[in-house]
């Protein structure tokens, strides 16, 4: 597995700052719906921000650029029909459709014991399900993120996001998933959801957020009006 120290590929997605103006709220009952209404008349504008508006950060995670008209809504469809599926077969997996991509969020104290990056037994069934459906929906790059409280050191919380998010990610190789799809990294305790002053929001600080998004396979389908399942 590559060093948590590198910017990988999908990874610089993650340094990209918006540049354009995002359209919130739209009346769409569904992504793909959203997708194509965004992307018909603003195709160049960066399909979403996968991240917390609370607290002092804006986490910045670019999940592709919306294609636009059919081709996003084609788009759109896949990651609602994937997330559905997350959402129904993964216990203790928090599922969000952002823009063109999804956030799957475990808290830490579902998949680690206290202090350690190693799967429980029950988490490793839950890991190897999503893997079941990233396989079936294998155009896709996954970003994978650990996350600490601050409660320690700044450089053990560090060290223990990193060797979490391996963890994770050697699991999903193991369980079928492509390396390449594959960018784990690890942020300690610099991007808390809630405050650290108190035990519920430590524990939704202690977290690790798999954050998957169109390749460029898949875009390419779709501007070509057809996605290969």
């Amino acid at each position: 597995m590559k060093s948590l120290q590198m910017l990988t590929k999908p990874f610089i997605l993650l340094l990209i700052l918006a540049i354009s103006v995002m359209t919130w709220g739209c009346e769409s009952s569904t992504n793909a719906g959203r997708g194509a209404g965004i992307g018909a008349t603003t195709g160049s504008i960066i399909g979403g921000i996968i991240g917390s508006r609370e607290g002092s950060w804006v986490k910045g995670a670019m999940i592709g650029a919306v294609i636009g008209g059919a081709g996003g809504a084609l788009i759109g469809n896949y990651m609602d029909n994937q997330a559905a599926e997350i959402g129904r077969d993964v216990e203790g997996a928090r599922v969000e459709r952002v823009g063109e991509g999804i956030r799957v969020i475990f808290d830490s104290g579902i998949l680690f014991s206290t202090g350690s990056a190693t799967i429980t037994s029950t988490s490793r069934y839950n890991i190897e399900k999503l893997a079941r459906i990233l396989n079936r929906y294998h155009d896709t790059s996954l970003v994978i993120e650990g996350h600490t409280d601050d409660i320690g050191s700044e450089e053990a919380n560090q060290s223990l996001s990193e060797r979490r998010a391996e963890s994770v990610a050697n699991l999903l190789e193991a369980y079928g998933v492509s390396d390449r799809r594959l960018s784990p990294v690890g942020f300690g305790e610099t991007r808390p959801v809630s405050t650290n002053e108190t035990e519920y929001g430590r524990k939704l600080n202690r977290r690790v957020e798999v954050l998957i998004y169109a390749n460029d396979d898949l875009k390419r389908q779709a501007e070509s009006g057809h996605l290969r399942y």
